[in-house]
């Protein structure tokens, strides 16, 4: 592998439930470098969202480090620079046309003009949606709007994307859709992948897949393409 864009070791993160603590991450080692994808299953309350947290310096780990560019320092101006989320919610501005709800992300790195414009425009040409640009949330489809959220994430070039279940909320042939040109785009400009999702299919996709179990991170080994295993009974 190149040098990794991220880079985590033996991280461990517990939260205190009355008076015990519970243990959600256990030694969690991971890297992914640029160009990449990743993916990472895990039944529901796994700490699948916690490790996304972790990963864009959102929550600090008990234990082990979290490296992002070389840094083990994530904040705002990090996560700015090198950090795009997608969420499985899309959080658009309700007020603001597609246009605008792309460019958010350009203002809070704070930077609005004619360059980012023309680019804000050519990622929503690429999603599908250069049609669409003028109209509001409201006016688009879940999967129009989960589109306009790919493209906000993008916007500042990041180095790291990160995916949390963005077809959660999607029909299958949508879903479908959506990884498909998450996968396209971050191949296209080279930026690392880490997609979090309950879809065996759209996991397989990436080139390296990863289940996360009772804390522990696990790689799948690649079977030629085959869906992987099936995840452990959520209990």
């Amino acid at each position: 592998m190149s040098d990794p864009i991220l880079k985590v070791s033996g991280v461990r993160k517990s939260y205190a439930s009355g008076d015990r603590r519970i243990e959600v991450l256990r030694d969690v080692t991971f890297a992914i470098a640029a160009g990449e994808s990743v993916s990472i299953r895990g039944e529901s309350g796994s700490g699948k969202s916690t490790l996304l947290n972790l990963f864009a310096g959102l929550d600090a780990p008990d234990g082990g480090k979290v490296e992002l560019a070389g840094s083990a320092v994530i904040d705002h101006a990090a996560r700015v620079k090198f950090i795009g989320i997608v969420f499985q919610s899309f959080y658009l501005i309700p007020e603001l046309n597609a246009l605008e709800n792309v460019l958010m992300a350009a203002r809070v790195a704070g930077k609005v003009g004619a360059v980012e414009k023309a680019r804000a425009m050519e990622l929503l040409k690429k999603v599908g949606l250069a049609e669409r640009a003028q109209h509001v949330p409201s006016q688009l489809s879940g999967g129009e709007r989960q589109r306009v959220a790919v493209a906000r994430a993008l916007i500042n070039s990041p180095k790291l994307l990160l995916a949390d279940e963005p077809t959660g909320n999607l029909d299958e042939k949508t879903g479908e859709s959506v990884i498909e040109i998450l996968l396209g785009l971050c191949a296209e400009t080279q930026t690392a992948l880490v997609l979090v999702t309950h879809n065996a299919a759209h996991a397989a996709r990436c080139a390296r897949r990863f289940v996360l179990h009772e804390g522990v991170l696990n790689a799948v080994e690649s079977s030629g393409g085959a869906t992987p295993p099936a995840l452990p009974a959520t209990r």
